[in-house]
């Protein structure tokens, strides 16, 4: 066999295997590559296990002061906005669970369902990732924008959804069944449309690995906090930064606000770097009004300590 042809071969069979696995189902390794950056508690999966602690605190963040943090991190593509909602002022909050639906093809198709035999899932390719959902996941997919043929689930599978994870999803595509699944106390979705169609000419091309929805880029793990305007996907390993930075400058804005009401300070002097006098002034409040920290005095000192505050 000359040199070409065993090139050819390594190539074919290099190719099969990614398709097989990096960009099909993910396993406990993959993902642990593909979120690497992370360096707490694992899911069994390998996702990243952000606190549940941190996933309360942030349904209290804005999406404008998530964005900040993560522009300031170099992550420029984690937003993506033009969203349909069962409710409006229902926020979703947790751990990406995440899937990519391709149009279908009979040869890729085989493939997927041939590892989905040999790994002993069960039913057609649409139910895996609600399988594998757990508390606190929200069930994040890519429907390539397909409204007609394109509704990944209905009321029945919502209602499945809501109990193996007790959250919402984030379909980059469209739902059917609106009257049944606004019936599931508690339940949200954030979809492109809404279609009285079934799924049909589409198959799950990934599973666990890194999908797109829209304009953002999404991980295995990511922190999903969806609001009316919009919905940004946090990296797992900058959860943490982007709760205490927009709980720091809550802090801030309400000690500001008090002593410009008692006239100690002009808003000059507030709205500018602040004085070591008024960084004194500002840590004896905290120590006067302790209820007000919705962080640990620890946690935040630690944080005053890497900022130029």
């Amino acid at each position: 066999m000359n040199r070409q042809i065993q090139y050819f071969l390594s190539v074919i069979i290099l190719f099969f295997g990614f398709v097989a696995h990096a960009q099909m189902i993910a396993g406990e390794n993959e993902v642990m590559k593909l979120t690497a950056a992370w360096e707490g508690e694992r899911l069994p999966d390998g996702r990243p296990k952000v606190s549940d602690n941190i996933i309360e605190r942030m349904k209290n963040i804005s999406i404008e002061e998530a964005w900040g943090v993560l522009r300031g991190e170099g992550y420029n593509n984690q937003f993506e906005g033009d969203w349909k909602m069962i409710h409006d002022d229902v926020t979703i909050c947790g751990r990406a669970l995440t899937a990519t639906y391709l149009p279908k093809r009979k040869d890729l198709e085989e493939i997927i369902k041939k590892q989905g035999e040999e790994e002993g899932r069960i039913g057609a390719s649409n139910s895996w990732p609600i399988d594998m959902l757990q508390q606190g996941d929200v069930y994040v997919a890519d429907g390539f924008g397909k409204i007609i043929n394109g509704t990944l689930i209905g009321d029945n599978l919502g209602n499945s959804i809501y109990a193996k994870s007790g959250n919402g999803v984030v379909f980059y595509g469209s739902l059917r069944d609106l009257g049944g699944l606004e019936k599931i106390d508690g339940f949200n979705a954030f979809v492109k449309g809404w279609d009285p169609s079934f799924i049909q000419e589409m198959i799950l091309g990934g599973l666990n690995s890194p999908t797109r929805i829209g304009r953002a880029l999404v991980m295995p793990g990511d922190i999903v906090l969806a609001k009316r305007e919009g919905v940004i996907f946090i990296p797992a390993h900058l959860a943490e930064k982007v709760v205490i930075n927009a709980e720091f400058i809550a802090l801030r804005d309400a000690f500001g606000i008090q002593r410009l009401k008692e006239g100690k300070y002009t808003p000059g002097q507030i709205d500018t770097r602040w004085t070591d006098e008024i960084k004194e002034d500002f840590l004896g409040w905290l120590d006067e009004n302790p209820d007000l920290l919705p962080m640990t005095r620890e946690e935040l000192d630690a944080f005053l300590e890497k900022r130029n505050w």
